[in-house]
């Protein structure tokens, strides 16, 4: 048996103290895990309470730190299971961490995949093929990859992204114009029959609005 002997409150890291055993120093505690716990001056711990407290600080700094990367968007479960494996947490920690996790519906690869989908679509247009990819490399199994990009219109996707590319465009010869369009389309992943479509109709619309303000 461990006597506490005293629990500090740390002056570096907010929300964590300082367990003290037998006169000297053991380890650090999150308050969290301290307050469960119900530690205070003079309670005897067993070595199993001790290695308890020590799994569940670890437990509750992992899934803070899980919790902190979910923040700015989801995520797969592959992408989190990265993430705490190269901070050093080890296979059960993870575990328990993930499991959690999906408990909590905080993580799940289809709503994650369908997100993903929602967001290039919106914001940085690719082929079908692409974002299938993409998806696959988080850890997305392929069948809810398939499933979640099954009817993506390539065209409509194509010509999204080359609106949004024509601005850096102006001035240039119809020459210059495809080659660097049909580039730009190709890194994202669509085909060259699409391409081919969507220049020269780009081209044409970008030719028509030119007429247009010449003539006004």
């Amino acid at each position: 048996m461990k006597k506490v002997t005293s629990i500090e409150s740390q002056k570096a890291k907010r929300g964590r103290v300082n367990l003290f055993l037998d006169g000297a120093y053991a380890f650090s505690l999150s308050i969290p895990v301290a307050s469960m716990a119900g530690l205070h001056e003079g309670q005897e711990l067993t070595s199993k309470e001790v290695e308890k407290l020590q799994n569940d600080d670890l437990l509750h700094r992992s899934l803070n730190s899980a919790l902190r990367y979910l923040s700015p968007r989801p995520r797969s479960e592959t992408e989190v299971r990265n993430r705490l494996r190269r901070q050093g947490y080890n296979a059960d920690t993870i575990r328990q961490v993930i499991d959690r996790l999906k408990e909590q519906k905080l993580i799940d690869d289809a709503d994650f995949a369908r997100f993903w989908r929602e967001n290039r679509e919106n914001f940085r247009p690719r082929s079908r093929r692409y974002i299938e990819f993409e998806l696959r490399q988080k850890g997305v199994d392929a069948e809810t990859a398939t499933e979640v990009t099954e009817g993506l219109d390539d065209e409509l996707n194509a010509y999204r992204a080359a609106r949004k590319k024509t601005s850096a465009l102006t001035g240039l010869n119809y020459q210059d114009f495809a080659k660097r369009l049909s580039s730009f389309l190709r890194q994202r992943g669509f085909s060259y029959e699409v391409i081919n479509r969507i220049v020269n109709r780009v081209w044409q619309e970008q030719t028509n609005r030119n007429s247009i303000n010449n003539i006004v």
